[in-house]
């Protein structure tokens, strides 16, 4: 399992970033290039490579992701509006850091999620 990715490396407090959240299960920080004004990437602290390879016991962080995502949608004033979160996963899915990892968008409307 790749335990050396980017994503690990902000965790462990290698590389700097914009951390707007962090407790023992997750961390959550602004993207470097972002797409919305609000762009926030939620990654569990332990490399989970991609969605597809999270078993039954990591119920717990992949709810965490989720209840974090909602938090920081609020404090960053976007919730009323709405807002989106996504998960890639693997190549056909767009995921381009295989550390399993959650967009929080928004800020402004979003269009929607695939052109035909």
């Amino acid at each position: 399992m790749p335990e050396d990715t980017i994503f690990a490396r902000i965790v462990r407090g290698e590389i700097p970033a914009d951390i707007v959240y962090r407790d023992d299960l997750v961390t959550a920080f602004r993207d470097i290039h972002p797409i919305a004004p609000t762009h926030v990437l939620i990654v569990p602290n332990r490399v989970i490579p991609t969605l597809a390879d999270a078993t039954a016991s990591d119920e717990a962080v992949l709810g965490r992701m989720l209840r974090v995502a909602a938090d920081i949608a609020a404090g960053e004033g976007i919730a009323q509006d709405g807002y989106r979160v996504m998960i890639n996963c693997r190549d056909h899915g767009g995921q381009e850091v295989y550390h399993l990892h959650l967009h929080l968008l928004g800020g402004r409307p979003l269009g929607p999620m695939m052109r035909r």
